[in-house]
């Protein structure tokens, strides 16, 4: 990489004379399809304003997830934003770094022929790769206090089906559960544990393993919906010989459990039903008595 000179910003590989500029390194690392969502991507970053212009009404499934790869390419950070008030309000005051997650001060909520523009929280939906394929929106009230009061207040677009909102790269052991809500109630307490959101029960129990995983702990709501969940889930990784985990909420679910029990008391929800293998995959010590 040149760091100085007429050809600063410029970077060639001598193993294999490939060679480019930033825009280029941010759209092979992000895996981004063109240099329309790199440049969104670079204006993320830079804290610089996105293109203000609407997405487009897509017909075609391909064609809706090229429009939530450009939404989301014009959010920023959650930082700072009224994502972090309207999680703050669901007792989640700890997640960590979340790139999959970004704020849109101005999103389109269109209900039928009326449409508007309001803050919404952008989570990214990928695919095991790491690509794009589709985003989920929700709208947020002007203070951030809560969702805001529309009649669809979240809405996805682009592909979902066995893809989900992800949090930290997966290994040999993963965490899924529906909601982000839910997911990140779990993410605040236990932050290295990777997890994913499939965003509903159907897509829980669609949810696409990675290769390689061994163990796979399953966060069900307390419902039949997730109860359903778990069953399909589970078998197919049964299927393909990951060994899985019913993790189960004392409320509905567990950010329930977090803004009525805090974070010790659903840290220790967890602990009950973990063996000393799943222990040790949460942070605890091996054999650590589960009260």
């Amino acid at each position: 990489m040149r760091l100085s000179g007429p050809r600063a910003g410029k970077w060639c590989d001598a193993a294999t004379a490939e060679h480019g500029d930033l825009l280029d390194l941010i759209a092979v690392s992000c895996k981004l399809p063109s240099l329309k969502l790199a440049l969104a991507e670079a204006r993320q970053f830079l804290h610089l304003p996105g293109d203000p212009a609407p997405p487009r009404s897509e017909r075609g499934a391909s064609d809706k997830t090229l429009a939530a790869q450009r939404l989301f390419g014009m959010g920023r950070s959650i930082a700072g934003t009224l994502v972090e008030v309207y999680l703050a309000r669901r007792g989640i005051t700890r997640h960590g770094p979340c790139p999959s997650l970004r704020f849109h001060p101005a999103c389109y909520y269109r209900d039928g022929a009326q449409q508007e523009k309001r803050p919404a929280l952008l989570a990214a939906i990928t695919d095991l790769d790491g690509h794009i394929t589709g985003i989920q929106r929700t709208w947020l009230e002007a203070s951030g206090r809560g969702k805001a009061a529309v009649t669809t207040p979240r809405r996805a677009l682009g592909r979902q089906f066995g893809n989900g909102v992800r949090f930290g790269s997966v290994g040999e052991v993963m965490l899924a559960g529906e909601g982000i809500e839910t997911v990140l109630s779990l993410k605040a307490i236990f932050p290295e544990m990777p997890m994913v959101a499939a965003l509903s029960a159907s897509n829980l129990g669609a949810l696409v393993l990675p290769k390689g995983l061994k163990r796979l702990l399953i966060a069900r709501d307390r419902d039949p919906a997730g109860f359903g969940a778990f069953e399909r889930l589970a078998r197919r990784a049964l299927a393909a010989g990951v060994a899985t985990t019913a993790l189960d909420p004392i409320h509905g679910d567990f950010n329930d459990d977090l803004v009525c029990l805090g974070a010790n008391g659903l840290r220790g929800v967890i602990a009950r039903q973990l063996g000393d293998e799943d222990l040790a995959s949460f942070g605890f010590e091996r054999g650590q008595r589960r009260r």
